[in-house]
């Protein structure tokens, strides 16, 4: 059986496909192997304790999605701490204009998403395949 959302990663990829209807733009379908990632990249935060793009283990977001199979022609990550719940979260992404534009970008098709309870680590890969 494959990877499988949490109920907050869930909810967080039903908030992107909200706003992006608000934008006039298609959906972005789940996809649970980058899901899988994106959760990875999350719990990966936590235990190294940092907090950026790049992971001193996986290096940058286009590295590890490569690393773990992950085939696109465009992608683009969202990270966040400290938020708890999805709504939070993506109302803080919303008012960031790099963030925004990751969420609002009508080149992406699927969406990752991976969220760690401890600290609340929140990522969002988004791919065009």
């Amino acid at each position: 059986k494959g990877h499988v959302l949490n109920a907050f990663e869930k909810r967080v990829a039903e908030l992107v496909n909200v706003e992006r209807a608000k934008a006039g733009l298609s959906p972005l379908q789940i996809d649970t192997e980058l899901s899988k990632v994106a959760r990875i990249k999350s719990e990966d935060m936590l235990k190294n304790n940092y907090f950026d793009h790049t992971s001193p283990v996986y290096h940058s977001p286009f590295d590890m999605m490569t690393r773990f199979g992950i085939s696109y022609s465009a992608a683009g990550e969202n990270i966040a701490k400290g938020q708890q719940t999805p709504e939070e979260v993506m109302n803080a992404w919303m008012h960031s204009p790099g963030h925004r534009a990751n969420i609002l970008n009508g080149n992406f098709t699927y969406i990752g998403v991976g969220y760690v309870e401890q600290d609340n680590i929140w990522t969002q890969q988004f791919i065009k395949k």
